[in-house]
């Protein structure tokens, strides 16, 4: 796969360009290719690596490899966010605009020395992030959700919303969630906490985790889902599947954003309804966001008992208080009264969990749910 010589390709990529203005060139040459031919991509790209290996003989052979590997980086991954990516301790990676990235350590942000070279760069990493699943963003649509092969959740704003340029968060999910012994170990929980949480789900008590945004909600929700017995059928809903169960009989459903037509959306309420036709012992709900909050309490007085979910809240009581508000944002208008008194027969017990200053997460409060 040869470059001939009159094309802009060839011009781009001769070889006494310096390694960036090569590496820039090489990537615009398989851009090209690519837009040609949308297939063979791999094949594409090896070809191209070996005419990068080839025409960059000015270089030594170290920075041969290093701008090889900066090709195929900047061609078919994250660009500057791959090394970010391959560090395990990175919990969250967020973009500014391009000129600041900054990452979440053991709860704790802190900016990195690696960045966006302009902006059309980090533009280029939003299209290949986007792009395999059928999403987009512009100036009609400058706000969007994806998410990575790896799992990791993806949300993406740009101008005229983001003001700045645009700002790209990349949220991790770690290949396995600490067990409650871990969490003992760590602190999150204490050992009297633990004992009376598996009791509680144990006894098949419905329970809520509340808690604000990293304060550690799922990682706990996972914890707790293992005290379930393993001969029970437990299906699980999420925006984005994060829980890994242990149990052998697990049915994992995920939520659908809209397509760009704006068509194809699946919400949890529809997992959430469908779910209870598919004969579960348990209903674990990543996060109680809208208006299922009322075919949760539903499904909670009507037999579906020892469920497991999370809220967005600053205290336990506040949890309640928005799983009314939540309630009502189903419209169907019951009255507030008939409401509390659904979640008052439907919800056992609310687990608050809190970020402290130094970054760790602690359970501050366990409380039951009077009737």
């Amino acid at each position: 796969m040869n470059l001939r010589p009159d094309s802009p390709e060839t011009a781009a990529t001769g070889s006494r360009l310096p390694e960036q203005e090569l590496a820039e060139a090489i990537h615009l040459a398989l851009v090209e290719r690519r837009r040609s031919d949308p297939r063979g991509h791999e094949d594409m790209l090896s070809a191209i690596v070996a005419e990068v290996e080839e025409q960059a003989g000015i270089l030594s052979g170290q920075a041969r490899e290093a701008l090889v590997e900066r090709v195929m980086r900047e061609a078919s991954g994250l660009g500057p966010l791959e090394v970010l990516l391959e560090d395990e301790s990175v919990q969250e990676v967020m973009v500014i605009g391009g000129g600041q990235v900054f990452v979440e350590r053991g709860g704790r942000i802190e900016e990195v020395p690696v960045c966006f070279e302009d902006e059309n760069q980090l533009r280029n990493t939003i299209e290949r992030i986007l792009a395999p699943l059928g999403r987009r963003v512009d100036e009609l649509s400058p706000m969007a959700d994806a998410r990575l092969p790896d799992g990791s959740r993806v949300n993406v704003v740009i101008p005229p919303l983001a003001v700045d340029g645009p700002a790209v968060s990349i949220r991790r999910f770690p290949a396995s969630r600490p067990d409650p012994e871990a969490l003992v170990t760590l602190g999150t929980l204490t050992r009297s906490q633990a004992e009376r949480l598996e009791q509680a789900v144990r006894e098949r008590r419905s329970i809520l985790i509340s808690g604000g945004t990293g304060s550690g909600k799922t990682t706990l929700l996972n914890a707790l889902a293992s005290f379930i017995d393993p001969t029970e059928r437990i299906v699980t809903i999420e925006d984005a599947a994060e829980l890994h169960l242990g149990q052998p009989h697990v049915v994992r459903l995920e939520s659908r954003p809209p397509s760009i037509e704006g068509r194809g959306e699946v919400t949890i309420r529809d997992l959430l309804r469908n779910a209870l036709r598919m004969r579960p012992d348990r209903i674990v709900i990543g996060e109680v966001r809208g208006p299922e909050a009322l075919d949760l309490l539903t499904a909670l007085n009507t037999g579906h008992d020892g469920a497991l979910s999370t809220v967005h809240s600053s205290s336990a009581t506040d949890a309640l208080n928005r799983i009314e508000v939540l309630s009502l944002m189903a419209g169907i208008g019951l009255p507030l009264e008939v409401i509390s008194a659904q979640l008052r027969r439907g919800i056992d017990m609310v687990a608050h969990i809190s970020r402290q200053a130094d970054g760790s997460r602690r359970v501050t409060g366990i409380e039951e749910v009077g009737q």
